[in-house]
């Protein structure tokens, strides 16, 4: 797998608001056309740039790939935190960060097309599998804090937070794809489920 110099150059603000700039318009074209069927010219020409600007942001379009899905999962990662940020009660904790990922995934139909197809293709399922282990551990220190204090009954923390993220990914995805367009109700549903699934009480 490429490995880019390109996280430690310095960017001014000009340079990050060009990297952002590419990075939006890779992300639609990916999500529209394909990865594959996407080339590092399709992404410059409708830009209106040389592929020179190209790459003095990333090496190569499989490193742009994987700098969106890392900005995508920091990004869901940050808005989870700042929706349980303050909130002292674990299972509170837990459904408002399994809300605000849905909330989050159905706002971002593009980013989440490209990681379904992450997940199947050899070049990047590990970027998502790694991603996948941070929500993972920030889920298990939320369970086995509601296991400590009795809120919900002992058991596996690395299995029921893998289960969380699992349902949580699988239906919101389901319910997406029959059509369901309003976020808010997705979330209720989602996270109603998940709570029920770990034997907590609805909040």
């Amino acid at each position: 797998m490429t490995t880019s110099a390109t996280p430690s150059r310095r960017l001014t603000a000009r340079g990050e608001e060009r990297r952002a700039q590419i990075i939006e318009f890779a992300t639609a074209r990916f999500a529209a056309d394909g990865y594959h069927a996407t080339s590092v010219a399709d992404i410059v020409n409708g830009l209106g740039v040389g592929k020179g600007v190209f790459y003095w942001y990333f090496d190569s379009k499989e490193q742009l790939f994987l700098e969106i899905l890392k900005d995508a999962q920091r990004d869901l990662r940050r808005t989870q935190q700042r929706a349980t940020a303050g909130v002292d009660d674990p299972i509170r904790r837990i459904a408002l960060g399994v809300r605000a990922g849905v909330v989050w995934t159905v706002g971002h139909g593009e980013l989440r097309r490209l990681v379904d197809f992450a997940r199947t293709e050899a070049t990047f399922a590990a970027a998502v599998r790694a991603g996948q282990r941070v929500l993972t551990r920030d889920a298990m220190a939320q369970l086995q804090e509601a296991m400590d204090t009795g809120r919900i009954p002992v058991g596996d923390g690395r299995a029921l937070a893998s289960g969380l993220l699992g349902v949580t990914t699988t239906m919101t995805d389901a319910l997406v794809e029959e059509g369901r367009v309003d976020a808010g109700t997705i979330a209720d549903l989602v996270t109603d489920f998940c709570l029920r699934g770990i034997g907590a009480d609805p909040v």
